[in-house]
């Protein structure tokens, strides 16, 4: 039987979610946030073991370190059912194509009209659940305004701006931290065998998730995105702040018209397009703290030819355009609007 990964600088969501067990006092419904990839749906799962837990002690699930907490494996009758996936008060409700749907949520509602059929506490962990749509949002709500007796919910999201207000303010709020990147590195010299300078620069395009590093830490994967990374920077001329405005539009264009093509990986590039301007900026003040340290030389360079106020105007552009993505803009048109604005000089 395959054990629960090691859950790696989650300290603190581990202490909170301790204390519920140990006191007794587990709120009927609880957010977790945080970026992709730090282990929130594997804590839910575990937790919901933990509530479960035919042992003695539920509340010693979780042995933290330092960084990491192991996991405590547990065969008992209702940890494994979980563990399998088999637990019928188990309920994993995940967005069908794009969106979490109101018929999904309205046959969870009729689920939890009955009585769970084993469980000391039934659990659903509703992934993604910034994925609902309002309609679907709305009927959640109910659920939550008159939260059935042994239940309770928990949401994953990125941010918890992405969810309904209402649908925030009846949850427990628990914020995971993205994996720092020496522990992304010690993971991936340790247990995926890649040197120490392939880990660093992994790690970095990770941005703290450990689900992205795995995936990166691929050969064919990792020299992709060190490759993508350069030529986001170097077509936009980012490292070359002189240059910015010779750059000229039908090249822009062209530019904005290949990020469209690839939608599954467009957030992560205008993520990393980030991660350079913040260390342009972070530079100024705290280099020992930026994320790309294997460009170290060229962010030195453009920190020194631009100002925090022009690179902040930048950061913002891609969050505008990410926020109109979001909300169903024309996204070659977001784009293109994007990379004009990135690519050219502000006028003094």
């Amino acid at each position: 039987m395959s054990k629960f990964p090691v859950i790696i600088d989650q300290k603190k969501p581990i202490e909170l979610l301790t204390a519920f067990l140990q006191k007794g006092t587990i709120p009927n419904a609880l957010l977790f946030t945080g970026i992709e990839g730090v282990g929130k749906r594997t804590i839910a799962t575990m937790f919901a073991m933990a509530c479960n837990c035919l042992s003695k002690e539920p509340w010693s699930f979780f042995q933290s370190g330092n960084q990491a907490t192991k996991c405590r494996i547990c065969y008992c009758k209702a940890c494994v059912k979980i563990r399998s996936g088999s637990h019928p008060d188990i309920i994993h409700i995940k967005p069908s194509g794009a969106y979490i749907k109101i018929a999904q949520i309205r046959s969870l509602r009729d689920m939890l009209a009955m009585k769970p059929y084993e469980a000391r506490i039934r659990v659903v962990i509703i992934s993604d659940a910034q994925a609902m749509n309002p309609s679907a949002g709305n009927a959640l709500l109910k659920v939550l305004e008159e939260p059935p007796a042994r239940t309770i919910l928990i949401l994953t999201t990125i941010q918890s701006s992405d969810l309904l207000p209402t649908i925030v303010s009846r949850c427990q709020h628990i914020r995971f931290n993205p994996i720092s990147c020496k522990s992304l590195e010690d993971i991936l010299v340790d247990k995926e065998g890649l040197d120490y300078d392939d880990a660093k620069i992994v790690a970095i395009l990770a941005s703290g998730s450990l689900s992205k590093a795995l995936s990166i830490a691929e050969s064919k994967n990792r020299v992709s995105w060190i490759n993508r990374r350069s030529w986001l920077i170097n077509t936009l001329n980012l490292d070359m702040p002189g240059q910015m405005s010779t750059q000229p539009v039908v090249s822009l264009l062209a530019f904005a018209a290949e990020l469209s093509k690839n939608k599954e990986i467009l957030q992560d590039s205008l993520g990393v397009i980030k991660s350079w301007l913040r260390d342009v900026i972070v530079y100024k003040s705290c280099p020992e703290k930026i994320i790309n340290k294997d460009l170290i030389d060229n962010i030195q360079h453009v920190s020194q030819k631009l100002t925090a106020r022009d690179l902040i105007a930048k950061i913002e552009a891609i969050r505008t355009a990410q926020k109109g993505i979001k909300a169903g803009a024309n996204l070659r048109l977001t784009l293109e609007a994007m990379v004009i604005q990135l690519a050219y000089e502000p006028q003094t």
